[in-house]
Order: structure tokens, then C-alpha cells, then sequence
């Protein structure tokens, strides 16, 4: 069976423009390897044999660093010669899918979680889309994810929560997600598809180490986490 995902990797990084401006921001250089090598490692040890990277900004950069494989991976990439939005950019790589129910990985974001739980978990619940959840504490930068009974009720806005799961940026789709949607060409995958729940959309919390390069304090904090990086 294909295993495969497609990595989101065509953001230009405006908030890390003040210490990554030449390259898109998956490509930011993390222990002297792009960002985006990191997450093609851990695909490979959960076993994908086929990643769909989408691309964007300097995605000649990207397409001509890793070609057409990296280790056992097969990679094909989704080029938008325009801005399509992360919703526009899975609908387009979506196309390229050969597996019913493949993942979508941001392409700025590391959690590291076990991908076949995330699968097993989706097929089981027969969800359209399945979000890999964090539980963190004392923050305030990102949204929170209101589950019950593992189905995904609301999405909050972002402000300072004590105690809250958030969205980690790893998916398992339906690779008929939208197929029922009237969809633009571009639009947001969070904002105009998931907290419209237009379609059943289940969570599954996960203790992995998760990591955002969104910002420079964050960019900063992750050159300095070597165990992590020296085991992928």
C-alpha cells in the first residue's frame, strides 16, 4: 500500500524575515539542514513512501535541493504559480494522492507523533478529517481545539488559555474531504473549511515534542534542541 503525505511548504515567512530572508521558510536552516529535511526524515521512519510536496515562493530552491527522492521517499511536488492559501494547496495536492486517506503536514511545524495511531484512529471513526491535537499550557498564541468525545465541536480564537488543546499541524484526510464543498480556488484551510465544519472532523491528542519555526524566538529556540534533532 502507498503511504504518503503532502507537506505544505510554499509560505514565504514574513515573520521570519528578520533572520531567514533568502529562502522559503520549510527550507530555514536548523543545524546546518534545511527545516524541511527534519520533517522528510520523519516521514520516512513512519513508514510514507510517497510525499507530495506543495511549493510556492522559491519553490525552484526547493524542487532542485531534494529532486525527485530523499532516502525511500518518492516526492512529487504541487507547484502554485499563485498564492492558492493552505486550503487551496491540499485541494490542489489532494489531486496528486493516490491513497484514500493520506496526511497533510504543515511544512513550518515538527510534532513528533506516530502516524499510523493517527491513521488507525481516523479509519476507525470514519472522519473526513482527522487533526493530531496538543495539550498545552499557559499560552497564548495559538487557537484552542474543542473536542468531545474525540469529534471536534468548535475552534476557539486565540488568547490566553491556561489549560488547552491546539491544532499541531498534522492531518489524516479523506481524500474526499471536500468534494461536497463549494470551494474557491484559494482559501484557508483553518479558517474557511475547519471552523465552518463543513464536514465530521475528529481529534487525537498526542505528547509528542512539538516544535514552530513561525516566528524568530521560536526559529531560535529550535537550533538549540540537538537530542531532538540528532535522533531524525
Amino acid at each position: 500500500m502507498i503511504v504518503e503525505a503532502i507537506v505544505l511548504a510554499g509560505g514565504k515567512g514574513r515573520r521570519l524575515q528578520t533572520v531567514v530572508s533568502d529562502v522559503p521558510k520549510p527550507m530555514a536552516d536548523i543545524q546546518g539542514k534545511p527545516f524541511l529535511e527534519y520533517l522528510l526524515k520523519w516521514l520516512e521512519f513512519n513508514k510514507m513512501s510517497r510525499v507530495i510536496v506543495s511549493t510556492g515562493y522559491k519553490s525552484d530552491l526547493i524542487q532542485s535541493w531534494f529532486g525527485e527522492r530523499f532516502g525511500t521517499l518518492a516526492i512529487d511536488y504541487s507547484r502554485e504559480d499563485a498564492p492558492l492559501g493552505t486550503g487551496g494547496a491540499i485541494k490542489k495536492g489532494l489531486q496528486l494522492c493516490l491513497n484514500e486517506n493520506p496526511f497533510v503536514i504543515n511544512g513550518d511545524t515538527f510534532f513528533n507523533i506516530d502516524l499510523s495511531l493517527l491513521r488507525e484512529n481516523h479509519i476507525r471513526n470514519s472522519a473526513d478529517i482527522t487533526i493530531a491535537v496538543k495539550e498545552m499550557h499557559n499560552f497564548d498564541r495559538y487557537g484552542t481545539v474543542i473536542i468531545r468525545d474525540g469529534v471536534v465541536v468548535s475552534f476557539c480564537e486565540k488568547k490566553h488559555t491556561e489549560k488547552g488543546f491546539i491544532n499541531a499541524g498534522v492531518y489524516c484526510i479523506s481524500h474526499d474531504a471536500f468534494k461536497e464543498a463549494v470551494l474557491p480556488d484559494e482559501f484557508s484551510f483553518e479558517t474557511d473549511f475547519l471552523k465552518k465544519q463543513i464536514v465530521k472532523t475528529c481529534a487525537v491528542p498526542f505528547d509528542g515534542s512539538f516544535i514552530d519555526i513561525g516566528t524568530p524566538s521560536d526559529y531560535e529556540a529550535a537550533q538549540k534542541l540537538v537530542p531532538l534533532w540528532a535522533v531524525i
